[in-house]
Parts: structure tokens; sequence; C-alpha cells
């Protein structure tokens, strides 16, 4: 079986790894290397204590989270040492004591069925710093041991190399598709039209560019996220720190060396700009600072940016695209794609083999967000 997976992203890396190990899959990846967000990602993994009201997210993303574990244990097997995904604990802040009740609550509830979110411990503002040596916040949060932390770049950059080693073809070049002259759909590259058994399309918010030429509407808009990474001058071991989900749009996440990352903006109107906006950066650097001081004496390595795709309901879509046999389909995983990404990317690898996993992906059905133009 000929397979090819445009986009080299979370998901796309992810299917690639898993099919790979499929010795009857000829297998090829095409990406450009262009505004991926995975490339410039480094995400929390912790959505057990989202307030999101959507279910069939929850259950996405919870069991994306779980599959961590599982997919670190296949990357060691393979030989990788510096795995990408710790699990560090989450601080998960709230503006009230009121606020934080109710979430260690909501928490407590999911944590029967989902023990993977280890302990839940209400921290005080004051003892924060025992967590985050410096901090010097105004609010308490819930410490949750099962979160975790995850180098998006170095985890697709660690999938595709063992793809390859398993005899997938990787290939830096942007590709469309289009029909051959008996309507199938076929990969248009550089050097003429290849075939393939099975087609899956994972390049987040350009798939609407891929997809639609072939007479499809795709509701998909991007988003433009940026992150800002920083190294801080500290003696102290910052590899074992647990990561900081603030009240807005900004995360703080340490990793080994000192090297801290805070992120990230949510720009709706900026399309496909991939330009630094210095301005917001250094909005996010300062209310970074407010929480954590010794911030404010590190140095500033530079910024990641990339983009998100979003649906109208804010809810991914996966799977094969209603009336196109061989053409499967992933985008919408907004600013959660890292958590729910590995596993999607693992479903969707099943399903372009002719498997069936074991997982209802019916909520996710591509026909929910691509139509027919008539």
């Amino acid at each position: 079986m000929r397979i090819a997976i445009i986009g080299a992203g979370i998901v796309g890396a992810t299917a690639a790894y898993q099919l790979s190990k499929n010795s009857e899959v000829e297998l090829v990846v095409y990406d450009d290397g262009l505004g991926q967000a995975t490339k410039a990602a480094a995400g929390i993994i912790c959505p057990w204590l989202s307030q999101r009201r959507n279910k069939d997210w929850y259950r996405l993303t919870a069991r994306g989270a779980s599959y961590y574990p599982e997919l670190m244990a296949q990357l060691e097997a393979d030989g990788v040492t510096q795995l990408p995904y710790e699990q560090v604990g989450a601080l998960v802040f709230k503006k009230t004591p009121e606020l934080l009740e109710k979430l260690e609550k909501i928490a407590a509830d999911r944590r029967k069925e989902e023990p993977r979110i280890g302990e839940l411990t209400k921290i005080e503002v004051e003892d924060i710093s025992s967590y985050v040596p410096g901090w010097n916040g105004t609010h308490g949060a819930i410490h949750c041991s099962g979160g975790g932390r995850v180098d998006g770049k170095l985890l697709v950059e660690q999938q595709l190399y063992l793809a390859q080693q398993n005899g997938a073809s990787i290939k830096q070049e942007k590709v469309n598709l289009t029909r051959d002259e008996e309507g199938k759909v076929v990969v248009k590259t550089t050097s003429g039209l290849e075939e393939f058994d099975k087609i899956i399309v994972a390049s987040g918010a350009w798939v609407k560019e891929l997809i639609e030429p072939l007479g499809y509407y795709v509701d998909v808009r991007p988003q433009k996220g940026q992150l800002i990474e920083l190294e801080l001058q500290t003696t102290e071991a910052t590899d074992d720190w647990p990561v900081c989900m603030l009240h807005g749009e900004i995360d703080i996440l340490p990793f080994e060396d000192g090297k801290i990352i805070v992120g990230a903006t949510h720009e709706n109107d900026q399309g496909f700009d991939l330009t630094d906006n210095q301005e917001l950066q250094q909005k996010m650097y300062e209310e970074a600072c407010e929480v954590f001081p010794p911030l404010k004496e590190a140095k500033w390595l530079g910024s990641r940016i990339g983009t998100r795709a979003y649906t109208s309901d804010f809810l991914p879509f996966f799977g094969n695209i209603p009336g196109e046999e061989t053409l499967f389909v992933a985008s919408g995983l907004g600013s959660s794609g890292l958590t729910s990404g590995v596993w999607i990317g693992a479903l969707l690898a099943q399903l372009s083999a002719g498997d069936t996993p074991l997982f209802n992906v019916d909520s996710y059905t591509p026909g929910n967000y691509i139509q027919k133009i008539i």
C-alpha cells in the first residue's frame, strides 16, 4: 500500500512514525517547512483542569494526554535518549479561593475516570515559590502532579527521523492535490503527478488551499501564535519545575538549564503572517515578569512563531472525507494541538491502513467541516 502524508507537524509526524512500522506500507511525507505550528510550539499537557464545556473536545484531549507515556515508551524502545515529553506537574492559577475550590472539585471528579491526573494539591500563594523559586504572584494554584511539558519541535524531528530510518521518504516540497482523468485524487509535485492508495492531509490551516480546489468548502481559519524563549540566570535545577498556567493566554514553561518559554499569543487577524510582533512579545514578557521577577534578568534567546488551525466551533476534525475513499484529513486542533495531535496522528495511521481504532471517532468526522460545493 502506497500512502502519502502532506504536512509533517505533530499529526503528520506521528502518523508517519506509526505507519513506517508497517512493512506493507510505502510511505512518502511532504512538507515545505513553512509556518508549521508544531515547530514553533512547546506545550503544556494537562487538559484535565480545563473548564471548556465541550465533552468531545475533553474526551479527545484527555486521551491524547494519556497516550504520551505510551508514545515515549515507543520512542525509547527505538533508541531515543532525549525524550521530548516529561511529567513535571502543572500549576493552574485562579484569581479567587472560590474559583480554586471549583477547579479542584472538577479535577477530583475527573480523576475518578482518569487516574493519570495524579495528585491534586491546593497551593496557597505564599507557597508557590517552593515549586518555582522566585515566584511573586498574588494568586494561589492547584498543583496537578500528572501535568507535563513537551517540546513539539523535538518530538516532530525524532518521529520523522525514526520514520525515515524505517524506510519512509521525507521530501521538503510544497505540493498540491488535483484529480486525474478518472477523477481520482493525486498529488501534484514539482516532477509530476504521483498516485497513492491513500493520502493524509495534515497541513493544519493550509488544508483549505489543498482541499478546496477539489470542489469543497473547508471550515478552517488560521491563527498566529508567538512564543518567546528566555534563559534564566540561576544556579537552580529548572528541569523539574512545574509548568505554570496563568489566567489569560500566558503560560510559563521551565525547561532544563534555565531555559524558559513564555507564550503564546492568539492572533486571529494576521492570516499566515509569520513576522515578529515585538510589541506583543514585550507585553507577554512583562506579564510574565510580574509574577516571576527573575525573568527581568533573563537573557532573551529569541521567538518561535507558527500558525494554528481553528474551526468555527473550536473542535478538531479528522478521518476520511465522505465521498473520497482515498483521502484522509486532520485540522482544527487549535492551541491544544500538542495534546491531541499525537493521538489524532496515531488514529489516522490506523484508519488509513484500514484498521478499526479502539476509539469512537464519529464526533470528529470531517463531514461536519468539509462540504462539497455543488
